[in-house]
């Protein structure tokens, strides 16, 4: 028997998961979690097989009080970081993008698919990860392959990383220990890199491509 938890926010979708789920006799839905943090707490606990985990849901606080991961990524990061034997992991999106693909393999996740995947897909790419075998959207794999290499130095990362959670230039500064001059040249070359005309374009630009 093949033990899952299910996470995902959209209350609808997620129970509509567990319902065609507990129809295959070999797949137990153990849990169902709606946030990053009972996510990381239920595996935690219940140690299922496989997670099936959405990348955009609420942070939440987990049970010793600390803040939870900030997406589905990093729960999947947290996961294989803090337990010896982790679940397998299928990431399920609703944004086909070659950088969630990127990150979500580089955070531990044997599989990633669309939300709109058809649930015989679905099913087989439990079974597949299960069995050890990695289970990707091949439109995805096919744009992450395109996409290459990041142009952005590793200070580049580094600010526009702190601009992403919404840091002003001062407090990237601060953080990083750089002049507010220096994190200014570290954006424009990044905008120059990417050629977008601002600091929330670059931050776009990067993240859509797995560079953040």
């Amino acid at each position: 028997m093949i033990r899952i938890v299910i996470a995902d926010d959209q209350h609808i979708l997620r129970s509509g998961l567990v319902a065609l789920l507990r129809l295959e006799n070999d797949i137990e839905v153990v849990a169902e979690t709606a946030d990053c943090a009972s996510t990381v707490d239920q595996v935690t606990e219940l140690r299922p097989d496989v997670l099936l985990l959405d990348v955009q849901m609420p942070a939440g606080t987990l049970a010793n009080g600390e803040p939870g991961p900030e997406d589905g990524i990093e729960v999947a990061a947290h996961l294989r970081d803090t337990l010896d034997q982790p679940p397998r992991v299928i990431v399920l999106t609703t944004f086909g993008r070659a950088g969630y693909l990127r990150r979500a393999m580089e955070a531990g996740a044997q599989g990633f698919m669309v939300k709109d995947t058809p649930v015989e897909r679905l099913v087989d790419a439990v079974r597949r990860v299960q069995q050890g075998l990695r289970v990707v959207d091949p439109d995805l794999a096919a744009q992450s392959l395109a996409v290459g290499a990041s142009p952005l130095t590793a200070k580049e990362t580094e600010v526009l990383r702190a601009a992403a959670r919404g840091e002003s230039t001062a407090a990237i500064a601060r953080s990083l220990f750089l002049s507010e001059g220096t994190v200014r040249n570290h954006v424009s070359s990044a905008i120059g890199k990417l050629q977008v005309s601002s600091r929330a374009d670059a931050v776009k630009v990067a993240t859509e491509n797995g560079w953040l």
